[in-house]
């Protein structure tokens, strides 16, 4: 595979022209789209293709085809490509059974090539998370973005060679979707190896925050802070403010007291560690980005961008992550509505003749102190048998949120099957185990149709 320097923030001379070409309105491209979304059609949701293997060899062919005819404006890609055509003929040999893409993502290393403007073109068979469970060809053109001061950030104290932030450029339809993410794991493959990068659309959710945040500060009469308003108003420097909060956020799942079975591998626990955990990183952003914004030696850009990622973190977790999403077992909801409840009940926030306001000089040190009750939680948790571990989970957030009537956990140990398998007390949470409070249910019935009208949104 050909190299590109890491160290690199904008596409070299060489490739300035290929650079150029509008690649979405390509021919060669607007035929793989169309041949991949005709192969969906055709799969069964583990991939396979049991009836119709003319057609979908006729698909394959094309999507073959064109990828030959665009690999030219993809030369740090070239080995990648030419894999994934032979995965795809091999997939044809094999009469369309489940698909092994194994091969091409191997090849497929963009954390090697983080340059700011770099593009690729990315096709699996793969599910998309938070979009479809069906493993089905998807097809993505994408551009890096990797501005300056990211660079700086993640050569010092906060290194994340697996982060790769990306702008879509065009899409088939497991995208057009709630997804903004690209994970290797998701690809169709005969086994799973160690992967050494992760995607992730900060145009998307620059985008569908600038939205829905605009929504809900005119429904809510909320006054933006000024530095605020400009995250409104400016998609490129939300963007590389979510840049900066997932660069922080994403190492977190790999750092920490943890548990000895971290929340990330997929486990069968009660839903509500997992919004836990999901809020430590982000409160671990919002606490780093607080320890930029006050060291007088970092430069006023980054300070700036660090100031932003505290009303990026706090607008997006209790405006759109609390009511995003159906009420079964809604973890990323959860951590989004304990949020609001701590700060309101440490009198940072308030709702006042129908008004929302919030307390903004004293906000870093409250939210600081919800991410020390949790790191508290994990440091604990290593001399706690699992089950103790989840009760004192529990607490932590029953504390703050108030359970459901009919809940079992609230009423305590002697009211669950402690003596059971794990398992039966995951049984015993509601699907609903935390309501949406009064002010969430009203806000839901106004702000639903800002948050419904972002699935697919790009910038």
């Amino acid at each position: 595979m050909a190299f590109v320097d890491p160290t690199l923030t904008t596409i070299d001379s060489a490739n300035a022209d290929l650079a150029g070409v509008d690649l979405v309105a390509e021919p060669a491209w607007i035929a793989l789209k169309a041949a991949a979304t005709a192969l969906q059609g055709l799969q069964t949701k583990n991939g396979s293709i049991p009836e119709n293997t003319s057609d979908a060899a006729a698909h394959v062919a094309t999507i073959c085809s064109s990828i030959e005819q665009l690999a030219p404006h993809f030369p740090h890609d070239a080995s990648y490509l030419a894999a994934a055509i032979a995965d795809f003929g091999r997939w044809v040999e094999g009469g369309f059974g489940e698909p092994d893409f194994l091969a091409s993502i191997l090849e497929f290393a963009p954390a090697s090539q983080r340059v700011n403007g770099i593009r690729h073109l990315v096709i699996f068979p793969m599910y998309t998370q938070n979009g479809s469970t069906n493993r089905f060809v998807e097809a993505v053109l994408v551009e890096v973005l990797w501005p300056e001061f990211i660079s700086e950030l993640e050569a010092g104290d906060y290194s994340n060679k697996m982060l790769v932030p990306l702008r879509f450029l065009d899409f088939t339809a497991g995208y057009d979707t709630n997804s903004a993410v690209l994970f290797p794991e998701s690809v169709a493959m005969s086994s799973v190896p160690s992967f050494t990068w992760g995607a992730l659309f900060q145009d998307r959710e620059a985008a569908r925050f600038r939205k829905v945040t605009q929504a809900a500060a005119e429904i809510t009469g909320l006054t933006m802070p000024a530095d605020a308003e400009e995250l409104l108003t400016d998609q490129t420097l939300t963007e590389e403010v979510f840049i900066m909060w997932d660069l922080i956020h994403d190492r977190t799942h790999m750092s920490g007291d943890l548990p000895f079975d971290p929340f990330m591998i997929k486990q069968r626990m009660p839903f509500f560690l997992y919004g836990l955990e999901e809020l430590r990183c982000d409160l671990t952003a919002f606490r780093e980005s607080v320890k930029i914004d006050r060291d007088s030696t970092a430069s006023p850009e980054i300070r700036r961008r660090a100031r932003l990622v505290q009303y990026a973190v706090i607008f997006d977790r209790i405006f759109r992550f609390s009511m995003t999403g159906s009420r079964v077992r809604n973890y990323d909801a959860v951590a989004g509505q304990l949020l609001f409840a701590w700060m309101h009940q440490h009198k940072v926030l308030h709702w006042t003749d129908n008004k929302l306001s919030i307390d903004w000089a004293d906000v870093p040190d409250v939210v600081v102190s919800l991410g020390d009750a949790i790191d508290d939680l994990y440091w604990r948790s290593i001399d706690r048998p699992k089950i103790s571990h989840w009760l004192a989970a529990y607490e932590l957030v029953a504390t703050t949120l108030t359970p459901h009537p009919a809940s079992v956990w609230a009423k305590g140990a002697d009211a669950l099957p402690v003596t059971g398998a794990p398992g039966e007390l995951t049984d015993q949470l509601l699907d609903d185990e935390f309501p949406l409070s009064m002010f969430f249910e009203a806000l839901q019935r106004k702000i639903s149709p800002v948050i419904e009208s972002t699935v697919g949104i790009r910038a």
